[in-house]
């Protein structure tokens, strides 16, 4: 299975860098249009592979969806962790019961009774 997995991540790099390699002409990026342009007192314009952009593009997806995503679990974690707390507070009361229910009695009688 290792090698499944290596041979995946390597099959992965080869793509990209042929894609870097097909992609690398030179693209003038612009923050706004041309249209739009007239309005701000700066439009700075960049030059950069294509293949930068096009990978730029990509993470950024990435972390946006990475980020989406974690907020739309809050609500999870948050139940996740009401869960637990209610479930330490009644364990401690477990044991609490249970401390009640074998006070007074030898310790190997009240593990035998409790097994039973």
């Amino acid at each position: 299975m290792r090698y499944i997995r290596y041979a995946s991540i390597a099959t992965f790099a080869v793509a990209l860098v042929l894609v870097a390699l097909a992609n690398r002409g030179l693209v003038t990026v612009q923050v706004l249009p041309n249209e739009l342009a007239h309005l701000a007192a700066l439009n700075p314009s960049y030059d950069m592979p294509l293949f930068i952009v096009m990978f730029g593009g990509v993470l950024a997806g990435l972390v946006i969806g990475f980020i989406w995503e974690w907020i739309r679990e809050a609500g999870e974690r948050a139940a996740a962790t009401r869960q637990a707390r209610e479930m330490e507070r009644l364990k401690s009361e477990v044991r609490r019961l249970k401390g009640e229910k074998h006070q007074g009695k030898d310790e190997v009688l009240a593990l035998l009774e409790e097994a039973s």
